[in-house]
């Protein structure tokens, strides 16, 4: 999520850790790495090679993205610098991801051929499906939202994860 750049002033770049020969690879665009550092987990990207010796500093375009540049960089430099990174940029609710999670299942079944009625049983439990009244059963209903969400989800929607909706617009 930065970028990192070598700069001759010591005083204000930070050496990258642990440069493992299996965490940096060779792109088209130049070099990625993925640092591991405590339990989390930061991607650096690089226009040079990499090297442990050297001095880095972040450099943040001031687009759209610029918020979480910002935030993805301070967690890197507090875990650099032994400090917990703090919380991730954008969390999901608790309802939100088994509402994300309920939808890939069901997609994923549509997607093999299952109708709408073994896909509510499989997600809901077969006791909450009614006999009779499932054409206009709520599960029935939810069950079609789940999927077509999901769909959404498939075609491209998943990028809306990436970016979180700014509140303050």
């Amino acid at each position: 999520m930065t970028t990192a750049q070598a700069v001759d002033r010591k005083s204000t770049s930070q050496q990258l850790l642990d440069l493992a020969a299996g965490q940096v690879c060779r792109a088209a665009d130049g070099w990625h790495a993925v640092l591991h550092i405590g339990s989390t987990e930061h991607r650096i990207w690089s226009k040079q090679p990499l090297t442990a010796a050297a001095h880095y500093a972040a450099e943040l375009p001031l687009d759209r993205d610029f918020e979480a540049r910002a935030h993805a960089a301070t967690r890197l430099w507090r875990a650099m610098n032994g400090r917990a990174p703090g919380p991730g940029f954008h969390r999901l609710s608790k309802q939100r991801r088994e509402r994300l999670c309920a939808a890939l299942r069901a997609v994923a079944a549509y997607l093999a051929g299952a109708t709408y009625r073994s896909i509510a049983e499989t997600l809901f439990g077969g006791r909450r499906i009614p006999d009779r009244a499932w054409k206009t059963h709520d599960l029935r209903s939810r069950t079609i939202r789940l999927v077509q969400s999901g769909l959404a989800f498939v075609r491209g929607g998943y990028r809306k994860l990436l970016r979180p909706v700014l509140r303050d617009k």
